[in-house]
């Protein structure tokens, strides 16, 4: 079933009926090209109880399709801790991929994040630009997973400014190949408990300077290790986000 994000003004206070336009609109009519008759579901933004509202098509307009309610459930599709992945700027399109896959598996917040060996770097108009694009990719991420939210994508921030925002974050872990063994990093997430927010600091294709793994202890982030192997920047935010999500569904 195709699931859709609305404001709560194309909503009626009752639920009763949705209406939904725009490129939504055009999706459903020309695209897909549904009937009367036919399903879909939405979660309107900024509800902080995750309903899902389930609807049925009952007309088709020049211009807006307009649902009529069937049933309502609050799936609770989140995850019970809020993750934020704070993301060295890697290569070409590679963040598209990292902020697809992470809104998948269930990342509340992605920081783009300019460090020391990053090759790319944005000026404020080019991030602008480039914020507009990655947050269509976590909108049409969190549709095609039936998130109950759309997970932002800030503004990137310097390693030091990223440093700061985590800074009251409950757990705070950090991939580095020198950490200490696996056995160390299983307790850290074993020891992680539903309710907490967790930010995840991954480099880019260089990975961070020792500078930067000095301020990260400095600040009560703690090195992680992901395995004997080394994996690539793309690689290594979906692996722990995986861990934690199975962790914290478990």
């Amino acid at each position: 079933m195709y699931h859709f994000f609305v404001e709560s003004s194309q909503v009626t206070p009752d639920f009763k009926t949705v209406e939904i336009t725009g490129n939504d609109y055009n999706h459903i009519a020309n695209v897909l090209r549904m009937q009367k008759g036919e399903q879909f579901s939405v979660s309107i933004r900024d509800d902080d109880e995750g309903k899902e509202i389930f609807y049925e098509i009952e007309d088709i307009t020049d211009s807006s399709v307009i649902g009529h309610l069937c049933f309502i459930e609050k799936v609770g599709n989140e995850l019970p801790s809020k993750i934020y992945l704070f993301q060295g700027l890697p290569k070409v399109d590679k963040m598209e991929l990292i902020i697809q896959k992470a809104v998948e598996l269930g990342a509340f917040q992605i920081v783009p994040m300019s460090t020391k060996r990053c090759v790319v770097k944005l000026d404020d108009k080019k991030a602008e630009n480039k914020i507009k694009r990655w947050q269509a990719i976590s909108e049409a991420a969190a549709k095609q997973s039936k998130r109950a939210i759309i997970p932002e994508v800030t503004m990137p921030m310097t390693m030091k400014q990223a440093v700061e925002f985590a800074k009251d974050m409950d757990v705070k872990i950090i991939p580095y190949e020198n950490a200490k063994g696996i056995e160390e990093t299983k307790r850290i997430i074993e020891n992680i408990k539903p309710g907490q927010n967790i930010a995840v600091f991954i480099g880019p294709e260089g990975g961070f300077s020792e500078q930067e793994i000095d301020l990260c202890r400095e600040n009560d982030i703690m090195p992680i290790t992901l395995g004997k192997r080394i994996l690539r920047t793309e690689t290594a935010g979906f692996t722990i986000i995986s861990w934690l999500m199975y962790h914290l569904e478990g």
